[in-house]
């Protein structure tokens, strides 16, 4: 169905598209945890209590380290205490993402029939102004749980596939809903930052959405399934993982981010961010990050054709056809993710994504968003 018609059917049935799109996300988000539940009674239904306890702590550590932040967001832009006591219960309980979710969504239809039945300009720029500033709070801790639980989920449901050379159903599921979630979570971390910059208030093309996609969809994957072979190799590779994320840590605290306004919370947020590196590489400050993404990319590359070469020599078990379909895909996905790198940051990439002093008086809900996502992660 071409984009014309599909707008016409859906204003035929009064659905804003911007709603379906909000709605779509929610479903990949709701399924990615609940296909892990159900891998997690699948693990301790067999007795397989270790890899049932591991999945699920990912499940609970990536919905319980996003509730600060979204409760700290939500107290700062709402000064009401009613709905701030209501708020907090909200986020003691761990549903602060299901929280925004139903708000966005339900503001969504409001602003569709207020901007139908009253479409001035100064009040449909208001109106949409405001849901853009909830849609970028959610996507940035959407960002912040794809990594701490969906990512994390892949590599550990990828190692015990491969260690026990061969995978269930209820093992792919979670590990393509977990896929489908973070390649949603990036698109739409991607549209809400172009949106965010002062000087690039349209929305990225297609190609340089896609391009984009799948430049992050091919680096992760590759190095994922690279440190899925290295922890087959041995349980201490995620001590090395663990230094790493240590380093991680400690270049972005040099760095002196300012994303939080508490010294504690942006403790908290570095942590974050350094494990996010683990996995990919992004602008933590907004900075020309050249050389930073050149070593990155080199260390990145090393990793990718060490793990495949040491699971070759030092296990010749483990070749099996699982891990000849690991290494051919490590392969593809390293090189195809490098051509995506450089055809975005020579081609697509916008110019002058470096951050502007921001206004602090006086700020709505969008020019709050837009300030906590300018001083957010940039691509």
């Amino acid at each position: 169905m071409c984009a014309f018609s599909r707008e016409n059917v859906l204003q035929k049935m009064n659905i804003p598209w911007s709603t379906v799109l909000y709605f779509f996300g929610f479903c990949l988000y709701i399924m990615d945890i609940v296909t892990d539940i159900s891998l997690f009674v699948n693990y301790i239904k067999n007795g397989q209590y270790l890899w049932g306890g591991m999945t699920m702590m990912f499940v609970v550590t990536g919905t319980l380290s996003t509730q600060p932040f979204s409760y700290v967001w939500y107290r700062d832009d709402d000064e009401e205490p009613k709905t701030l006591k209501a708020g907090l219960a909200v986020h003691l309980f761990g549903l602060g993402t299901i929280f925004r979710y139903y708000h966005l969504l339900k503001e969504s239809c409001r602003v569709h029939r207020t901007t139908a039945n009253s479409p001035t300009a100064e009040r449909t720029g208001t109106e949409h102004n405001l849901l853009f500033g909830m849609a970028t709070d959610l996507c940035m801790l959407k960002m912040f749980e794809a990594f701490l639980e969906s990512v994390p989920q892949i590599l550990l449901q990828l190692y015990i596939i491969h260690d026990q050379n061969e995978g269930f159903f209820h093992q792919w599921l979670s590990v393509a809903f977990s896929v489908s979630n973070v390649a949603y979570t990036l698109m739409d971390f991607r549209v809400c930052l172009r949106r965010s910059l002062p000087h690039a208030r349209q929305k990225p093309s297609i190609p340089s959405r896609l391009v984009y996609l799948f430049y992050k969809l091919f680096t992760i994957t590759s190095h994922i399934l690279s440190y899925s072979l290295l922890l087959t190799l041995s349980v201490y590779s995620m001590v090395a993982l663990t230094v790493l994320w240590l380093l991680m840590t400690v270049w972005v605290h040099f760095l002196k981010t300012d994303f939080c306004t508490s010294k504690g919370l942006e403790f908290f947020y570095r942590l974050i961010v350094g494990f996010i590196l683990v996995f990919t590489f992004f602008n933590v400050k907004g900075q020309d990050t050249g050389l930073a993404m050149t070593v990155y990319y080199m260390l990145y590359a090393i990793i990718n054709i060490i793990a495949p070469i040491l699971s070759m020599f030092l296990v010749p078990e483990l070749q099996t056809r699982v891990f000849l379909c690991i290494t051919c895909v490590i392969g593809g996905t390293t090189i195809l993710g490098f051509m995506c790198l450089i055809l975005y940051y020579y081609y697509l990439h916008p110019r002058g994504m470096q951050r502007e002093p921001d206004e602090v008086d006086g700020l709505d809900t969008k020019a709050k968003a837009t300030r906590r996502m300018r001083r957010f992660l940039q691509p």
